[in-house]
């Protein structure tokens, strides 16, 4: 259990919790006390539908009993397991612990069906049908949430079928994306291209080298600018660098969408991608399984077809 910023938290917790159970005892013990014999049965100034009275009776023996039940259980569960501050419980259940173990009895179970495959090149195992389907499964279950499950993105999310990488479509690299992640910068240029007017330029000399229609002028305006800017990164004909992940800009394949709207944001404000490594969280093993689905993506072998 993480620590409170303070002490005081702890007790914010444990007093008001303790309180509040002895208040209940207190309280059930006075209401089913209170009545002498001689009031029982007594009719109260309560009357519901012209003639449902209320009477001045104790709670059922098996109502009050039901009460006592509930509080010795919240005080037994307290007692066991975390739920006042930082008192661990008798038992020193957490939730990170369960977590656990229930990951290792997965792991005993199914892990054996991810070692099968630990070994093999990712190219063989892509060419395994069990395989893929299993890869299937870990992608719909860890990576669709932002690919999609039909792995095909969304704006910021690359499509993974349309066989345009940005840091290259080798087996290998793909594998590396999965384990440790990427973190793809795109810097700001409104500044250095002079404002508005030099990121127009630039919007117009990108289209430009996509085939677009562009305003000539403002792309050999452009034109400039990107020989002095964007070459280190995107090359001097704009077909990009894998190893820095920065994407070709001849293809027409957009990860942020292809209006010129959205091309002028990229270039004035830039964008920042961040793919999580996922060597932690699902290990060498299923990551081997995952990026061969992945490559299976672009050779059309994936489960199913």
């Amino acid at each position: 259990m993480a620590d409170f910023t303070s002490g005081f938290w702890n007790w914010y917790i444990i007093i008001p919790t303790v309180a509040g159970i002895i208040a209940c005892f207190v309280l059930i013990r006075w209401l089913s006390a209170a009545i002498s014999p001689e009031e029982q049965g007594k009719e109260m100034d309560h009357v519901w539908d012209e003639d449902l009275v209320e009477l001045n009776n104790p709670l059922p023996r098996w109502w009050l009993n039901m009460f006592y039940i509930t509080l010795f259980f919240g005080i037994g569960y307290l007692v066991l397991y975390p739920g006042l501050g930082t008192f661990a419980g008798v038992l020193g259940w957490t939730s990170t612990g369960q977590y656990e173990r229930e990951m290792d009895l997965a792991d005993g179970k199914y892990g054996p069906l991810f070692e099968k495959y630990r070994d093999m090149d990712i190219v063989a195992v892509a060419d395994d049908e069990q395989a893929r389907r299993m890869g299937e499964r870990l992608f719909v279950n860890y990576c669709a949430t932002c690919h999609g499950s039909d792995a095909r993105g969304a704006p910021g999310f690359p499509n993974l079928r349309d066989n345009d990488w940005l840091y290259g479509g080798d087996p290998a690299v793909i594998e590396q994306t999965i384990l440790d992640g990427r973190n793809g910068v795109m810097p700001a240029w409104e500044a250095a291209l002079g404002g508005a007017e030099g990121v127009n330029d630039m919007t117009e000399y990108v289209l430009s080298i996509s085939g677009r229609k562009a305003d000539p002028v403002a792309a050999a305006r452009g034109k400039e600018k990107y020989a002095q800017l964007c070459v280190a990164c995107h090359a001097a004909d704009g077909t990009g660098n894998h190893a820095l992940g920065a994407p070709n800009l001849t293809d027409g394949i957009w990860l942020y969408r292809k209006s010129r709207l959205s091309i002028q944001e990229s270039i004035a404000k830039g964008r920042n991608g961040v793919m999580p490594p996922h060597r932690e969280f699902l290990g060498e093993d299923k990551s081997h399984l995952l990026a061969a689905y992945v490559y299976s993506l672009q050779t059309g072998q994936e489960a199913g077809e």
